[in-house]
């Protein structure tokens, strides 16, 4: 696999759209079959020149469409198109998503992340907790477009999940996203309050950057609690 010819395409704004059009293109394109290993993250990283933070939001892409599967500690590999991940983005444009069932997704995201936090606190390494820095600093960044900077906030947040190296809380809190995005593209069409999402976001860093568990369950419940207002009252941005 040679991502080397896409180069010039990454230094667009959108570079997590690139590098997820660039590494699907390779798989479809080439044929490879479902168990196929990829290239590390380290080469990807020095081939495309894109930041650590960047290639893990565009693997995260399509592991949600299927088309990858990172196994800890063994690499990535060409996923399952036919797995539960690869149906969630058609299910979910199927679905009418109501704001009671919004804030049911809510809820349960709410309930996951705060003891998710807690153990992120815990757990984390100095990487961790410089790929956490490098998607606050790449979600603050302006003029991206509001759907782009929803899918770096999710990131941030499976990567605390990930901290935890709990997989089937990461699996149900993918799940719970996909779900929650459409909701808020429908109910929700004003840009990110970016000074409140910016102050949650990093009290969440530092509480994890500290590893201090208690403030990091009290940072994300202040998040849980200003989304779920803001769930309730659409049209003033969910984050």
């Amino acid at each position: 696999m040679d991502p080397q010819p896409g180069r010039e395409s990454l230094r667009r704004s959108s570079l997590v759209a690139e590098v997820v059009t660039l590494l699907r293109e390779v798989v479809e394109k080439k044929g490879l079959e479902p168990g196929a290993r990829l290239p590390t993250e380290a080469e990807l990283v020095a081939s495309l020149e894109v930041s650590r933070p960047v290639l893990r939001e565009a693997i995260s892409q399509l592991e949600t469409l299927g088309l990858v599967r990172v196994k800890r500690g063994l690499g990535m590999f060409v996923g399952d198109r036919d797995s539960l991940a690869g149906c969630l983005k058609v299910v979910r444009t199927a679905m009418a998503i109501t704001p009671r069932d919004l804030t049911q997704f809510a809820d349960l995201r709410s309930a996951l992340e705060i003891h998710g936090s807690r153990r992120a606190a815990e757990l984390a390494t100095a990487d961790d907790v410089a790929d956490l820095e490098g998607l606050c600093d790449e979600m603050d960044r302006p003029g991206l477009p509001y759907e782009q900077t929803i899918g770096i906030d999710f990131a941030f947040h499976r990567k605390l999940i990930e901290v935890t190296g709990n997989e089937l809380t990461l699996n149900v809190i993918i799940v719970i996203q996909e779900f929650i995005v459409e909701g808020m593209l429908q109910t929700t069409p004003r840009p990110r309050d970016r000074s409140v999402s910016r102050r949650l976001h990093r009290a969440i860093l530092e509480a994890v950057r500290q590893g201090d568990p208690d403030a990091a369950e009290a940072a994300m419940r202040e998040h849980m609690d200003v989304t779920r207002e803001r769930l309730e009252k659409p049209g003033r941005g969910v984050r």
